[in-house]
Formats: structure tokens, sequence, C-alpha cells
């Protein structure tokens, strides 16, 4: 199935009053993890009201992505338009689809547009299926256990997390085919 491959970072957990910091994206084709088809950007955060947001020393401690990084980052109102041309409808992959979805959902309504890709699927809940006796699926303990590893620095980057996500995603599938 060709995908699109996607990760946010933001500022905290409510897709309501947080913002995104960051997104990357990969497009997946033919079974094939296309690096050269990918979307990545910083992101100047903003709220509701589209008033600039200070990223909290919480969330920067787990993404590493400072005030300073994004101070001339384009805004969500700059970045969705053209993330939503690349996804172009298409089936659309996360690790915990529900994070990141909800995020979408929530900035394009809050800028009239529509998030509306063809699917949206979740690696976290194909891990469940493929590993049912396991009780933790976090993309750190699946890239483990499906013997994948994290380029340096991109543990909590978008597109760091985007390529192992890829590769967890196509490798599920091949599991979860084998056993059907």
């Amino acid at each position: 199935m060709n995908v699109v491959v996607f990760d946010l970072e933001t500022t905290g957990l409510s897709p309501e009053r947080d913002g995104i910091v960051e997104i990357g994206a990969v497009r997946v084709v033919d079974g094939r993890v296309e690096e050269d088809l990918r979307y990545e950007t910083l992101v100047r955060p903003t709220n509701a009201a589209g008033e600039p947001m200070i990223i909290p020393w919480h969330a920067e401690r787990v993404h590493g992505i400072s005030n300073e990084m994004v101070r001339r980052a384009p805004t969500i109102e700059q970045v969705l338009p053209e993330f939503l041309d690349f996804v172009a409808g298409s089936p659309v992959v996360a690790h915990n689809i529900g994070f990141d979805g909800g995020f979408m959902r929530e900035n394009a309504r809050r800028l009239g547009l529509e998030w509306k890709p063809a699917a949206e699927l979740c690696t976290v809940q194909l891990s469940r299926r493929a590993f049912p006796k396991e009780r933790a699926h976090n993309l750190t303990v699946l890239a483990d256990r499906l013997g994948l590893n994290f380029a340096p620095g991109g543990r909590h980057r978008s597109f760091g997390d985007v390529q192992v996500t890829a590769q967890a995603y196509l490798r599920l599938l091949e599991m979860l085919q084998v056993r059907a």
C-alpha cells in the first residue's frame, strides 16, 4: 500500500491547547520507503488565537526543539496547506495515530482546512496485533523488538521517528500477513 508516514512534535499533549513545533513525513511507495519523497519542517507554534506560544521546558526536554530553533520557522498557517498537499488524500500512518491525527484535525479545523486522508493507520495497533502478549508498544520498544535503529539524534525528532515508523510499518505488515 502506498502511504504517507508522518510524525509531529508538539508543545504538549492537547490538540486544543498546544501547538505543533515540527512535522516530518515520508512516502512509502510499493512497499519501499522513499527517503527522497519527504516533508520536514520546524513550526513556530501558535495557540488557537494564532498568537505565538513558548515551548515549555518539559516539551523541549523530550524533543530537544528550543524556542530559538523555531523563532524564524514558518507558522502552522503557512505549513499546514503545504503538508496537506504532500499528503494529497493518501492513507497516513503514525505511531499512535490518535495523537498525531488529533493535532492535524484540530489545526485543519482551526484554519478552515480539511484533514481527510484516505485512511489513518496506526503502528501501535499493528504492534498490538503482531505482539499480543507484550504490554509495551511505544516506538523505542517496537524498534528494539524489530531490530530497527534510530539515526543519531533521531529519536523524538519528527523525521527520525518517521524513518523508524515507516520501517516498522512495513515489517509489521509482513508479520501479520504471515499469520493470516
